[in-house]
């Protein structure tokens, strides 16, 4: 069996090397962002070309697939609603109400992802004890929580998820978070005394949980600027989504002069990916003009004063896209979805 997923050049350029690649940009900060800010041509890239634009790549594996509406209409309809009205209703409760829910709704859906791939892998390899399932399992959710605990622990840090403060405080404490960090290198440890039994040895797999392991807990843990935490955090987790919607799309067969026939040919990429960057820029055009009012250069046009009740409607309105693309991403890539849609992951 393979220990990649795809092959050695897939995995390790678009799974795997986003991950690496953020970590090989931490020691440039003092040219990159010498107050440890993200500036605004940073976010313009890390931001909305690649963490806002990754969210409406969903489209192309749901609402633009007309095969896939068929198979869940249900789904594809009741998600976004019931989204809507649950932030309709926290954020008329309150506005930092709002942010938290959203905020931790953002991480489950990045925890989840990286043990997404990682069962992923798990797919293709022959069956391993229940035992050892669960440490591999371990391996992955430690990877993710454990600096999500360490980041709750010791708030207030120099950036936060969406807004200041959208975290709770109190819930965990110092110590349970140094435990949490000993125990996790532990099982860290024994995951990789395990994989190096394994033959053939599953190399994929090990870079995907150490990749994970390295950027969270240097983004989180061992650094405290805004710049380590997005440059570690967003690369990783967008850039595979794209690699994964576009692979998907393009490994399945499409109805022949279809606008997604079209758009997966190798030559129309670029359409596939600009028209992700059009829908971010539109997105994010709404979030400066209405909420952030003139933060980035980049966008034109008046500025607005929301009323309360206002506020209450545009909110869950704009975080919409993201708040349906979590929700989602829970469904679409089930093994039994993959296998009804004959993906060779």
């Amino acid at each position: 069996m393979s220990p990649w997923l795809v092959s050695a050049r897939f995995d390790l350029l678009w799974l795997i090397g986003p991950a690496f690649l953020g970590l090989a940009l931490v020691p440039l900060q003092p040219w990159l962002a010498p107050d440890g800010e993200t500036s605004p041509w940073l976010w313009l890239v890390l931001v909305l070309l690649i963490d806002v634009a990754h969210v409406w790549s969903t489209l192309f594996r749901t609402y633009f697939d007309p095969v896939e509406l068929a198979r869940h209409p249900l789904r594809y309809s009741l998600i976004p609603a019931l989204a809507y009205v649950l932030g309709l209703v926290l954020a008329s409760i309150s506005t930092p109400v709002f942010w938290t829910a959203l905020a931790y709704l953002a991480v489950f859906h990045f925890v989840r992802q990286q043990y997404g791939w990682l069962a992923l892998y798990q797919k293709k390899e022959a069956p391993i004890s229940p035992g050892g399932r669960v440490l591999e399992d371990a391996a992955i959710y430690g990877a993710t929580v454990v600096p999500l605990l360490w980041w709750h622990a010791h708030l207030p840090r120099n950036f936060d998820w969406f807004v200041r403060g959208d975290f709770l405080r109190g819930l965990i404490s110092p110590g349970v978070a140094e435990l949490s960090a000993w125990a996790y290198l532990l099982v860290l440890l024994a995951f990789l005394l395990q994989q190096a039994r394994r033959r053939p040895w599953p190399v994929g797999k090990v870079l995907l949980v150490v990749g994970t392991a390295c950027t969270w807990a240097l983004g989180i843990v061992y650094t405290n600027s805004d710049f380590h935490f997005t440059v570690t955090n967003v690369i990783a987790h967008g850039v595979p989504y794209f690699a994964f919607v576009w692979r998907a799309g393009a490994q399945e067969p499409q109805r022949p002069g279809s606008f997604l026939f079209w758009l997966y040919r190798r030559r129309a990429i670029w359409a596939f990916y600009g028209i992700l960057v059009l829908l971010a820029y539109l997105e994010e055009w709404g979030w400066d003009r209405l909420f952030w009012h003139g933060e980035q250069p980049i966008f034109f046009g008046p500025t607005f004063e929301l009323s309360p009740g206002a506020t209450a409607f545009l909110l869950p309105l704009l975080a919409l896209p993201q708040a349906t693309h979590y929700l989602l991403d829970a469904f679409i890539w089930r093994r039994q979805d993959l296998q009804a849609r004959r993906l060779a992951f």
